[in-house]
């Protein structure tokens, strides 16, 4: 019997017994790990493997061993970190907190504590892809907005100490206790908001109402969604990198040099086992190449610190990068907070917010899509089928629901920034991100651990950015390999989508209130999803490449349905997307068949 080039690979691998060979096996949880105890050293049969693939050192469904697990999980956490505490910094002024440290704490430990449970639930039963949930900027403008209406300003100083509120007794309420009502009122109406709003994101999921529209979208409309995901952050790169541009492009030389220039080089590492000890080659920079990247740039931050190389005046250029600005975070935060739903009260609802939200709902739907196919791209796996998407976004809004609940001032969604991890670090396992999220849920009880990597300079943080969002355009850019380039109707549709999703936000940026119908309710929704850049661009990148005449062939149609049936076969198969345990019962009942979010659905009958 001939064997394929697949075959004859994943036949080598098994031999070899480096890489987990149930790569297409729907019991992969229960298959053996990748290593008995140690990572074996690198063979050829696994060198040939990956050169056809992506590259991955752990694909979708391998198991690394549990402490590598948790170092690269804290990777994920360490990457996401910057992101996710962004959220409730931004929050902080228009929720009228201000300089009240223990609040901010708090939001910190329960927007990370939400993001944990949610990546489990993404990774478990959503998409089950390698994806991190985070707070997302998607909600940020409609609640600036929410915020800014006048019964929600911020009182004076005076005015939110002596008012009295709602829930004072007659015995009276101490000071803080009245300004923690001030912040929390406001939360509790952003709560509302993102509470009813998500409803929509879970009936677009598990009616499959998502699916439907997905039958439409080739690569035209999914390369500028995911390209303008990296595009569209190159402000927030250069302003966090523009604090001091020598350690931001040392970040970035780290990163480069761990992950690229020292990939194929194997550390030699000594492990016990077999009741003696034994050196093996393992790829450590590769595995941990951002996580090293910033932690020596933040290094050489502290040691230039401590020795007043950067200016002390906050006006002065490099004073950001300095390591000592964040210190009284860490000085009051508390040693433990245990989030829990509803600590700031019951949510509030009204329906000028809800409609507001939406906007960041639809928008951060959008994103989320384009964050799938690229995720599956650098994870090795197919692209995500209908069942997967369905349940992923219906998964999603049950995390933005959590986060209401517990009251993190926002949303969830997909973190793009931990995606273009994968492709730098070439791990893609399922498990790492689920020890992620474990990690975020521990840490997030406690409130000095986290608030320590407050102190990570803002040029450190810059200069990640800069490497993966651009890692995350470029995956945009790679779904085109699927469409003729040499078609000017290809070239117009990409060209278009992609400067309009540049133009159009710049332009609604630069003339606030230029909208005006007369409802402040629709003007917010129009403002929200008019300024998000992967919105537009995925918009137009749609309509065109449906509405123009165009060969299946020329569109990328056709390959891209081939390369979906075909996937990775020398990684794993569309196995990868069920439900762990309970696949059997869904095929065992045939009203399962008509659920659109579960693998049993019939698309064609």
């Amino acid at each position: 019997m001939r064997l394929t080039t697949e075959e004859k690979v994943e036949l080598g691998l098994k031999e070899q017994g480096t890489v987990n060979p149930a790569f297409g096996d729907k019991d992969n949880d229960e298959a053996p790990q990748l290593a008995p105890d140690i990572a074996e050293p690198q063979t050829e049969a696994l060198d040939e493997a990956l050169d056809k693939g992506p590259d991955l050192v752990y694909a979708l469904n391998d198991r690394p061993p549990w402490y590598l697990c948790i170092l690269l999980g804290f990777q994920h956490y360490i990457l996401a970190f910057g992101g996710i505490i962004a959220v409730p910094l931004i929050l902080a002024e228009p929720l009228c907190i201000k300089d009240n440290n223990v609040a901010k704490s708090q939001l910190i430990s329960t927007i990370f504590f939400v993001s944990g449970l949610c990546t489990i639930l993404q990774t478990a039963l959503g998409t089950r892809l390698p994806i991190l949930q985070g707070g997302t900027f998607s909600f940020i403008t409609p609640t600036l907005a929410i915020l800014a209406l006048p019964k929600w300003q911020c009182p004076a100083p005076k005015d939110s100490v002596t008012a009295p509120t709602p829930l004072q007794n007659s015995t009276g309420l101490p000071e803080n206790d009245n300004s923690d009502e001030v912040w929390m009122s406001r939360m509790r109406e952003i709560q509302g908001a993102i509470l009813v709003s998500s409803l929509l994101q879970i009936v677009l999921g598990f009616s499959g109402l998502v699916g439907l529209v997905l039958k439409y979208i080739g690569p035209l409309a999914i390369a500028p969604t995911i390209n303008l995901i990296g595009l569209s952050l190159f402000i927030e790169a250069g302003k966090k990198s523009g604090g001091h541009w020598g350690i931001a492009a040392l970040t970035v030389c780290l990163i480069l040099l761990f992950s690229q220039y020292l990939s194929k080089v194997n550390v030699p590492m000594i492990a016990y086992k077999d009741k003696k000890w034994k050196v093996f080659q393992y790829p450590l920079f590769k595995l941990f190449s951002a996580l090293f990247g910033m932690c020596g740039a933040w290094l050489v931050c502290f040691l230039l610190t401590i020795f007043d190389v950067f200016p002390a005046k906050s006006d002065e250029y490099g004073f950001s990068a300095r390591t000592d600005i964040s210190l009284d975070a860490v000085t009051n935060s508390p040693w433990f907070h245990v989030p829990y739903p509803g600590q700031w009260g019951m949510p509030t609802v009204s329906v000028s917010s809800v409609l507001g939200m939406t906007a960041g709902v639809l928008a951060s739907t959008m994103e989320s899509i384009g964050d799938y196919y690229a995720c599956a791209r650098l994870c090795g796996a197919p692209p995500p089928p209908t069942h997967a998407i369905n349940r992923g976004i219906a998964v999603e809004g049950i995390g933005c629901i959590l986060a209401a609940l517990w009251g993190t001032g926002n949303g969830t969604t997909s973190y793009s920034q931990n995606i273009a991890a994968l492709g730098i670090t070439k791990v893609g396992s399922r498990l790492v991100l689920q020890t992620a999220g474990i990690l975020m849920i521990i840490l997030g009880i406690f409130g000095k651990f986290g608030a320590v990597f407050i102190t990570i300079p803002d040029p450190v943080i810059g200069g990640m950015f800069l490497v993966m969002f651009g890692m995350i355009a470029a995956v945009g850019i790679s779904n085109l390999q699927y469409v003729d380039l040499n078609s000017s109707r290809n070239l117009l549709i990409l060209g278009f989508s992609t400067f309009s999703g540049l133009v159009l936000p710049t332009w609604f940026h630069s003339n606030p209130g230029i909208i005006d119908t007369g409802m402040k309710e629709l003007d917010q929704v129009i403002v929200v999803l008019f300024t998000t850049h992967m919105f537009i661009g995925g918009f137009f990148g749609f309509v065109l490449d449906n509405t123009i005449p165009g060969t299946e062939k020329e569109r990328g149609i056709k390959s891209w349905q081939d390369e979906a049936q075909q996937g990775s076969k020398n990684l794993c198969d569309e196995s990868c997307y069920d439900i762990p345990y309970l696949n059997s019962v869904f095929k065992r009942f045939k009203c399962f068949q008509y659920l659109p979010f579960l693998p049993s659905y019939k698309t064609r009958r």
